[in-house]
């Protein structure tokens, strides 16, 4: 198991677009994904999960990753969530 973890800077937190960029990456993967903010877990492969954490600027997030590709997986990720300016 791997774990990274990151600052939200987009101004609206993740919503819906950035959720949804976030959950079809995670699904290209076999590893299990989760999302972790504030104690609590979802999993990263769930838009329902994802948005019902309310996650917004400037808050602390977790992804972690377990399984026969996590590295790449998380690396993926963390490309995704630089690139889309969503979290540093």
């Amino acid at each position: 198991m791997i774990e990274k973890h990151f600052t939200v800077v987009d101004q609206a937190g993740i919503h819906a677009r950035p959720a949804s960029i976030l959950v079809s990456t995670a699904n290209k993967f076999e590893s299990d994904i989760f999302l972790v903010f504030e104690g609590k877990n979802t999993n990263l492969k769930s838009i329902l999960g994802v948005m019902s954490l309310g996650i917004g600027t400037g808050e602390k997030i977790s992804i972690r990753s377990e399984g026969p590709d996590e590295e790449k997986a998380l690396d993926e990720l963390e490309k995704v969530l630089r690139r889309e300016d969503l979290a540093i």
